[in-house]
């Protein structure tokens, strides 16, 4: 809105333009503000949706996704850890340091599922992918 402002001020010859200019620059400027505003609200309700009872396994450090597990399972009774590929060995190793390593706290592994998805590969052929889901939970 500052930018519109200096606009007007700045030149006084052509003030019929500069006006038009002006609006067009404000409405502008509201609509993005707007739509920022709506991408903000969206955003927000998507992740205040509820409560987020599965884990998704992918590249960062083991310990995030121990620490992001161990916040779920402070509130909620059980929690889903799940990856795919060449991240299977990781949501492996995340469930076993909550269930060795907290052992006081008396979590558990629940049930385990194996199986596999058929993706599209960057060539266009389908290829299986192999999954699982950890549930751990506690005692």
């Amino acid at each position: 809105m500052l930018m519109t402002t200096d606009i007007a001020e700045t030149s006084n010859t052509a003030e019929t333009s500069n006006t038009a200019e002006t609006s067009n620059t404000a409405e502008t400027s509201n609509t993005a503000q707007t739509s920022n505003t709506a991408e903000t609200s969206n955003t927000a309700q998507t992740e205040s949706s509820g409560p987020r009872d599965t884990v998704f396994i992918g590249k960062k450090p083991l310990m995030a996704y121990v620490t992001t597990t161990i916040i779920q399972l402070a509130t909620l009774p059980a929690v889903s850890i799940k990856a795919r590929g060449m991240s299977i060995g990781r949501a492996v190793d995340v469930a076993q340091i909550i269930s060795r390593k907290t052992e006081n706290a008396g979590y558990s592994i629940g049930k385990i599922q194996i199986g596999s998805e058929t993706l599209e590969s960057k060539d266009g052929r389908p290829r299986n992918v192999s999954t699982i889901e950890i549930e751990v939970k506690r005692k």
